[in-house]
């Protein structure tokens, strides 16, 4: 199929070589006159244009669902179609190689779902290396309900002591410890440590079953997008720069990162109870 704008153009290019009139080109052609001679009445987008690059070169592991969230939140009145369709002609589309998965007849165990903040938690490691070349490890620990980010916390090495730290830290902060703490069979997670400090602050320890990382896929969902949002695009100089920007990251993933899971909202306006307030709302060609 032929698009109106091929068609002018093969129109003008036999006007230029046989200098045809407009008449004579389009009866050659087989074109109507009325769609040569269309001029577009669309309001120019350039603006909007503009601002989905200027996000997207911030956000580069984003896709268009989430950007559209933004452009809404800052008051543009566009649909995520429209959005979706300037994505591609901008070419801004993320190309993923998606690993193979392989089929399991394992029956996974169920879960009772939560209803409350601070109801479940899980955490796990992450590994990353620093410009010198030392490795270091990351501690994350996310809330299964809110999908808020308790703690992101980066050293060298771990003991069960400093996990314990840490889980109590995280538990002043926000009021309270949680009924139960979802972990792999780590070495910290087994320690003799951290069970005495579950038994005292009565939190039960749920352990996923070894070879089957999916126990805890909310925070190995977490780790993927901590990978791919941060980890991937940044080269820690030392450590204490790789822990200024974490808590940056942390700080931008709970109060502003819109999550599908949620209604695209952030995990702390989720926990909330309130939806995030956009600013007023303006019309696809104004300024950004």
């Amino acid at each position: 199929m032929v698009t109106p704008t091929q068609v002018r153009a093969v129109v003008a290019w036999a006007r230029d070589s046989y200098r045809l009139s407009e008449r004579r080109a389009c009866q050659a052609v087989g074109a109507n006159r009325s769609s040569v001679r269309y001029r577009s009445v669309r309001q120019s987008r350039d603006a909007l244009r503009g601002r989905l690059r200027e996000l997207a070169a911030v956000r580069v592991s984003w896709g268009y669902k989430r950007l559209h969230v933004l452009l809404r939140r800052e008051g543009w009145r566009v649909n995520h179609k429209l959005v979706y369709r300037l994505y591609r002609e901008e070419r801004l589309a993320l190309r993923r190689r998606r690993p193979k998965r392989r089929k399991s007849a394992a029956v996974r165990e169920i879960r009772p779902l939560v209803s409350r903040a601070n109801e479940r938690w899980a955490m796990d490691f992450v590994h990353d290396v620093l410009a010198d070349g030392r490795t270091i490890r990351i501690l994350a620990v996310v809330d299964v309900f809110s999908r808020e980010c308790v703690a992101l916390v980066a050293k060298t090495s771990f003991r069960a002591e400093d996990v314990c730290r840490i889980l109590s830290e995280a538990g002043e902060r926000r009021g309270k410890l949680p009924e139960c703490i979802t972990v792999d069979n780590g070495s910290e997670f087994t320690s003799k440590a951290l069970d005495h400090w579950a038994y005292w602050n009565r939190v039960r320890l749920d352990f996923s079953r070894p070879g089957k990382p999916m126990d805890n896929g909310h925070v190995e969902a977490f780790n993927g997008s901590l990978r791919r949002e941060c980890l991937s695009q940044h080269w820690f100089l030392d450590l204490d720069d790789a822990r200024e920007i974490l808590s940056r990251w942390r700080e931008d993933y709970n109060n502003v990162r819109p999550h599908s899971s949620l209604g695209h909202l952030p995990p702390v306006h989720f926990r909330a109870g309130g939806a995030f307030t956009p600013a007023p709302e303006r019309l696809e060609n104004s300024p950004a």
